[in-house]
């Protein structure tokens, strides 16, 4: 007769479904009432399972918030390969801007970014995820840019996502102003234009 392989016993076993709902009740909860008033409780109610499946994954509130900020700020976005830097620019400023715009990150980037000026080790994951993803995005853009001949060599890939990133952030996180329908085109012709001026050192 077949016998099923036993599971481990006791705090080995996290199973993946619960973590889940874990991490997206915590997100929601985020959106809804900000890290300052977010509970232990109140995640666990939501996710439907009890606190000790929280603690079994997380010391405390601010252990699993760093651990799932992290990991959501830290995923990498596409990086676009159109065969221009005008089409790069476009698109990556596209993903970018739906990302900032969605319903749930409106809400708690404004939040993390109030907490991380109160809060240290908020403000280091948060600075260690974005610059490694915004590295990535300088790093790929630019080297495809200057592959192509449109960019000098050495032009800087850090000055060329601030300058991609920067407005978006301000208009999307920040000030929180709607883009205007062209807007994404016009700032895609200023970048390129700064950017083919730019004289590296």
């Amino acid at each position: 007769m077949a016998t099923g392989k036993r599971a481990p016993a006791g705090a080995a076993v996290l199973r993946g479904d619960i973590t889940a709902a874990i991490r997206n009740a915590v997100m929601h909860e985020l959106a809804e009432v900000g890290y300052g008033r977010l509970s232990i409780e109140a995640v666990a109610r939501r996710a439907g399972v009890g606190k000790t499946a929280i603690y079994r994954r997380w010391g405390n509130k601010l252990e699993m918030v760093l651990e799932i900020v992290e990991d959501v700020a830290g995923r990498s976005v596409p990086l676009p390969d159109t065969g221009s830097f005008a089409g790069d620019l476009q698109l990556i400023m596209m993903i970018v801007s739906r990302a900032l715009q969605h319903r749930i990150a409106s809400q708690i980037i404004p939040d993390l970014m109030a907490e991380a000026a109160r809060n240290q080790q908020i403000a280091e994951t948060l600075q260690k995820a974005l610059r490694t993803h915004q590295t990535a995005v300088g790093d790929k853009l630019v080297g495809q840019a200057v592959a192509r001949g449109e960019l000098p060599a050495g032009t800087d890939p850090e000055v060329a996502v601030d300058m991609i990133l920067g407005p978006l952030y301000w208009h999307l996180a920040v000030s929180r102003t709607p883009l205007a329908d062209d807007y994404l085109e016009k700032l895609t012709s200023a970048v390129m234009a700064a950017m083919r001026n730019t004289v590296p050192d």
